[in-house]
């Protein structure tokens, strides 16, 4: 049994102004593969479409069936942990996207191919909204940096899992899926460290609100409403134009331009590498200058880019791009901690709301987007788009939120 002693210190540790490094580290690690894992299931659609003969639509209900599942659970989780803190529930979740990845790699049918990637998803909707939580109880008086240090490592794996699903499972064919749930297994070792760690520090029993947040002044029942919707269109705007770079990139740059399909691809890595670079820069930059400053400037802010970049040459294009990946990325840490401030006593719930909002904006918009190239072509679409980030002048209407003295 620990000394009342060693309690104490444990408390301060996690309780101060400190962030426990090792674990931000641990979860984003986690995070890492767990984004990776997901990237595995899109980029192996032509491999699927081939050896099942299936149709566009099929591979549309493939996608709407993963989207749903790794966002719509999210909040519902977030909700549960919040009433009654679960720091294993994370482990767990990767256990269902370890057991989806072995049902699609040995998948016999369209059936079982929706049923594997409903597992991944809903693995995907128990890991966001715990490790979230688990992360904001760690990061001492740095949340911003906190989050970000988190979700960079999802930013990573987003762009890896792709090249890893490329590099493996096209050449060599659909049974080494099954071969990615070794990275999964090692996720679960991993956030089962971290929930024994919680569980050691008492953290398991909760606490309605998480350290160094009592001090925060609440607003209004109908202004926090007000501003969870006006945060909830920032994402929209945020995560529909993201949808148009990451999911359309590629047949812009070739049809533009004429690039090769190879250096399409080196160019969207490019893109997703600079918006991992984004996310960690906005961590430090919402805890010194404020959580709303960061969300107007850099959902707003990017605006004049956005509109400038389909009429640039190809070399400005990569400058563009890469600039609006990091501006437009470091939004994302300061909106979820600016919600969790908002309602401190629901950490999982805020985190899975948006979390859960941003993957099902990503879904919807690449649909839409996807329908408007169609009807005109890719060079319109993108062109529309670029005027989607003018709606952060919302960001404007977010109230002051005091936080350790601090006006946001």
């Amino acid at each position: 049994m620990k000394s009342q002693a060693y309690k104490d210190r444990a408390a301060t540790h996690v309780k101060g102004h400190t962030p426990v490094y090792s674990i931000l580290l641990s979860l984003s690690a986690a995070h890492f593969l767990n984004d990776a894992l997901q990237m595995v299931i899109p980029a192996i659609y032509p491999l699927l479409k081939a050896n099942y003969n299936l149709s566009f639509t099929q591979i549309g209900l493939i996608t709407l069936t993963f989207q749903l599942t790794a966002s719509i659970f999210q909040p519902l989780v977030g909700n549960v942990t919040d009433k009654r803190p679960q720091p294993y529930l994370a482990s767990a979740g990767m256990g269902f996207t370890l057991i989806g990845l072995l049902s699609l790699a040995y998948a016999g049918s369209f059936a079982i191919i929706l049923g594997a990637v409903a597992l991944v998803g809903l693995g995907s909707s128990v890991f966001h909204p715990e490790s979230t939580r688990m992360t904001r109880y760690v990061s001492g008086n740095r949340a911003t940096m906190a989050q970000s240090i988190f979700q960079v490592g999802g930013k990573i794996g987003t762009a890896v899992g792709p090249l890893l699903a490329a590099a493996i499972i096209i050449p060599l064919g659909q049974h080494y899926v099954g071969l990615f749930s070794i990275l999964a297994f090692f996720a679960i070792l991993v956030l089962w460290k971290v929930g024994k760690w919680f569980i050691k520090r008492d953290f398991h029993t909760g606490e309605s609100i998480a350290p160094g947040m009592q001090n925060i002044r609440h607003i209004s029942r109908q202004k926090t409403a007000l501003t969870i919707v006006i945060l909830m269109i920032l994402i929209f705007s945020k995560f529909f134009y993201l949808a148009a770079m990451k999911n359309y990139l590629t047949f812009y740059m070739m049809n533009h331009f004429g690039v090769s399909v190879q250096s399409s691809q080196v160019y969207l890595f490019i893109f997703l590498l600079a918006v991992a670079a984004g996310t960690i820069i906005g961590g430090p930059l919402g805890d010194k200058y404020g959580r709303k400053k960061v969300i107007w400037i850099s959902i707003l802010g990017v605006a004049p880019l956005t509109l400038l970049l389909p009429y640039v040459n190809l070399t400005w294009t990569v400058i563009l791009m890469v600039i609006i990946g990091m501006i437009l990325a470091s939004a994302f840490p300061a909106i979820i901690v600016y919600g969790q401030e908002l309602i401190p006593e629901k950490l999982g719930m805020v985190s899975g709301l948006f979390y859960g909002l941003s993957f099902g904006m990503g879904a919807i918009g690449s649909a839409i987007l996807g329908i408007l190239a169609d009807k005109t072509n890719i060079y319109f679409m993108f062109k529309i788009a670029s005027f989607l980030p003018l709606l952060g002048l919302f960001a404007g209407f977010l109230p002051k939120i005091n936080f350790a003295g601090e006006n946001q």
